[in-house]
């Protein structure tokens, strides 16, 4: 069981009488804008699982996490409020063609409506603000331009194209149901794995309906129709005002020797990819 009424308070969104497409547009749309992709704990020593109900747990207490949390929790929540909902195997990919298929870093999710599915990921940093048909063809939201293809290398599979300022190229997903569980393995690779851009990277995402926002490290960048801006934090306050003001999340039980020390990490990794980088992207935190 999981707490339907308080993940709806964080949304900010009524018990839907039904399981219409109004309400998952709007619960869709709630969830992107309110709970924060990050990756926190990771950097904080913290272990998390990947246990539905322990991911909504965190999310009503003003936390995120990344697509095995938020798509799991959401996965929860609308199967409690009477949507037919699957979880499929699915992989974030860097490359411009195709890949051989989903390589199970990513959970994407499918809601059936009136007997079409859609694809709803609310764990695809930076991506979605709304469902997608699983339809060929290009779509528009807010200043991001998307595109779902059928895959060429998964049979009955879709691959979801990114705009090009994403974090990320496309996902592509396997059509077979999977359970949570089945991705318990991976969560624990990329959740300890030096080679893991979710170690490598401390970050935040959230999307708007007009942009979005990142945090990686000490970058502050909002992604807008009208163009990008970003600056570099210099302070841990300026950093944690950023966490809690922008991306809505609650670190209140994280005391100040933890604060400190994961500043420190950050910012000395930020320093460390200045004097090495140059002007050059930092590493990824949405794939390997």
């Amino acid at each position: 069981m999981i707490d339907v009424d308080g993940y709806l308070a964080v949304l900010g969104v009524a018990r839907p009488a039904a399981p219409t497409a109004e309400a998952l547009w709007e619960l869709h749309r709630a969830q992107v804008e309110r709970v924060a992709y990050e990756n926190l704990d990771i950097h904080l020593g913290r272990p998390t699982g990947i246990d539905a109900a322990e991911s909504v747990a965190r999310i009503t207490r003003g936390r995120g996490g990344y697509c095995f949390h938020l798509n799991g929790a959401f996965a929860a929540l609308l199967t409690a409020l009477g949507y037919e909902v699957t979880l499929h195997r699915a992989g974030v990919q860097g490359e411009d063609e195709d890949p051989e298929g989903p390589g199970g870093d990513h959970l994407a999710l499918t809601v059936r409506l009136d007997g079409e599915p859609w694809l709803v990921d609310t764990g695809l940093a930076g991506g979605m603000h709304e469902p997608l048909p699983l339809r060929e063809g290009s779509y528009t939201q807010g200043p991001f331009t998307y595109a779902m293809v059928p895959s060429k290398a998964v049979p009955g599979g879709w691959r979801f194209l990114h705009d090009p300022r994403g974090a990320f190229t496309s996902m592509v997903f396997a059509p077979e149901p999977v359970e949570l569980a089945s991705f318990a393995e991976e969560h624990v690779r990329l959740s300890t794995s030096p080679e893991s851009g979710f170690v490598r990277v401390c970050t935040a995402q959230l999307r708007r309906a007009e942009g979005v926002d990142v945090l990686r490290g000490c970058v502050l960048r909002r992604i807008e129709a009208g163009g990008t801006t970003e600056r570099s934090i210099a302070s841990a306050d300026d950093w944690y005002d950023v966490l809690s003001r922008v991306f809505r999340l609650d670190l209140t039980d994280v005391d100040a020797p933890a604060r400190a020390e994961l500043w420190h990490r950050v910012r000395t990794a930020h320093q460390e990819w200045e004097a090495t980088s140059g002007a050059e992207e930092q590493p990824s935190a949405e794939r390997d």
